[in-house]
């Protein structure tokens, strides 16, 4: 599944999980502050914290088959819980995207160590 020379590294996975959550909050606030023509940036950034809230406390991190079956689990959801959010469809997309992302890094083992702000 990946890389044999670059071992899965959970604490590597949940240490993203929480900067991408901190990050997400963070452009939440932003779009919040630039009011109604930022509401899909709002979304978007409320669907990475989902994605990534459900993900960070889950025991799966420590091993990169376990991880991507939660990732295949999450993504065959029908709905996505979540409040104050301004369009349900598209922040359904924006998780469902986020999800996919996340499971091609995990097939790779690749951009967990990316841990800046803006990606």
């Amino acid at each position: 599944m990946s890389n044999p020379s670059k071992p899965w590294d959970g604490e590597l996975v949940r240490k993203w999980l929480e900067r991408r959550l901190e990050a997400s909050r963070l452009d939440q606030a932003a779009a919040d502050r630039r009011g109604y023509e930022a509401r899909d940036d709002y979304d978007k950034a409320a669907a990475e914290e989902w994605a990534c809230r459900a993900l960070k406390g889950a025991a799966c991190t420590n091993d990169q088959t376990a991880f991507a079956t939660r990732l295949k689990e999450l993504i065959s959801q029908d709905e996505y819980q979540a409040t104050g959010i301004y369009d349900d469809t598209r922040f359904e997309r924006y998780v469902r995207t986020h999800l996919r992302k996340l499971t091609k890094m995990t097939k790779a083992n690749e951009g967990f160590e990316k841990t800046l702000r803006h990606q």
